[in-house]
């Protein structure tokens, strides 16, 4: 039996880079993976495929002779407790790439179909105030306070502000997993979304594994990144962000800004109201999260920030625990497949193809679909194909 010659620390690196769940299974599944990392044996070719499938590395990787290095090629603004959070995923790498071949595509399709650039990106700087930036986002996207409040669920809201950001042509993109494949969750502690800036195919990308209202403000903080024209890579919430980037603080402030202006909120402040209670109703009345009004709350010097500090941190574990108990549900398999990449997005691949100009596999692999029934069903649901 042949054994192929690998540096054991080529092992370690690609098993270290998958991440501590994978861990767990790696054992199970290579048996022999510490005798590999020790030098003491060596995988035989048909392993080390299979090991390389397991961690999503290319083999290629494996026979380097030292471990690559893998920048971001957006800038990295996330943090963990105040750090820099220093290596990226597989999942996360792959699902950049992923949505960077298709804001490539979908330029190409908008200059060959004289399409206009998108003035909006790159039209603000961070020397402009939040609110008038804010207020000049709500304007273009006609964003509706009253409309938004009329939903009956965040899943309706959330869809209502896509659209409006579809409409003004930003191509939103929603998942929790990498493209199709529902063994490679996305985690939100990692990341919450990035965007990448282009006037001609200005794209967000959004976690799905979030909750609804953390997805409303990632959708509002990567917006305010567009509205910069800088593509960034955020794990965006709505706490105070001493000590980080500026780009981010401001980011932050227009998002919130944007969803819970500060004047209307001020009118809907009960006074003597607890806090607890002006949360719930309050982020009812806005569809945003509980953590946003809270952030909303010091700004108008209704808590102070001793006061805000506690709350946040027993908010964000109570809302951690409940959606460890939710779990995830199934959903719509069509509605969920188009959220991936955006009814803009599918409607213009879905026409290019159909028009001879796209190729059917490459069409494919770009929505994360196998089947021509799932890609006609697609067709149909954006009104490309009847």
């Amino acid at each position: 039996m042949t054994r192929v010659a690998v540096r054991p620390e080529l092992l370690r690196w690609a098993r270290e880079r998958a991440g501590v769940m994978a861990a767990d299974e790696l054992t199970g599944r290579f048996p022999k993976l510490q005798e590999w990392e020790a030098g003491d044996t060596r995988p035989t070719l048909k392993q080390l495929e299979d090991f390389a499938r397991a961690v999503h590395v290319p083999l290629g990787y494996l026979f380097l002779p030292a471990p690559p290095d893998e920048p971001l090629p957006i800038p990295d603004f996330r943090t963990h407790d105040g750090r820099g959070v220093r290596r990226a995923s597989p999942n996360l790498i792959d699902m950049l790439y992923a949505c960077q071949e298709r804001q490539g595509w979908y330029r190409e399709f908008s200059l060959a179909s004289r399409m206009p650039e998108a003035d909006f990106v790159a039209s603000a700087t961070l020397d402009q105030r939040p609110e008038e930036v804010a207020a000049a986002m709500a304007q273009r996207l006609g964003f509706d306070l009253a409309a938004r409040a009329t939903c009956r669920t965040w899943e309706e809201a959330l869809r209502l502000f896509i659209g409006q950001a579809e409409k003004l042509g930003v191509l939103v993109m929603v998942s929790g997993i990498v493209l199709s494949n529902t063994h490679r969750a996305l985690d939100p502690q990692e990341f919450r979304g990035f965007a990448l800036a282009d006037r001609r195919a200005p794209l967000i990308f959004i976690n799905g594994a979030d909750s609804k209202s953390g997805q409303m403000f990632t959708l509002a903080h990567e917006l305010a990144h567009l509205w910069l024209g800088a593509s960034a890579l955020s794990d965006a919430t709505a706490a105070t962000l001493n000590g980080h980037c500026r780009e981010e603080v401001w980011c932050n402030a227009v998002a919130a800004e944007l969803l819970v202006p500060l004047a209307a909120f001020r009118l809907a402040v009960q006074p003597g109201e607890a806090i607890d209670a002006a949360m719930q109703r309050l982020a009812r009345q806005f569809k945003v999260s509980t953590l946003v009004i809270l952030r909303r709350l010091l700004d108008a010097g209704v808590i102070t920030r001793d006061a805000f500090g506690q709350a946040w941190a027993m908010e964000r574990e109570r809302l951690r625990a409940l959606a460890e108990a939710a779990g995830s549900g199934g959903g719509n398999f069509y509605r969920t497949t188009l959220s991936r990449v955006g009814k803009r997005f599918a409607r213009a691949l879905v026409e290019s193809t159909l028009e001879g100009q796209t190729l059917y596999r490459d069409a494919f692999r770009m929505l994360g679909v196998t089947k021509t029934e799932t890609f006609n069903t697609i067709g149909r649901e954006v009104g490309a194909m009847l």
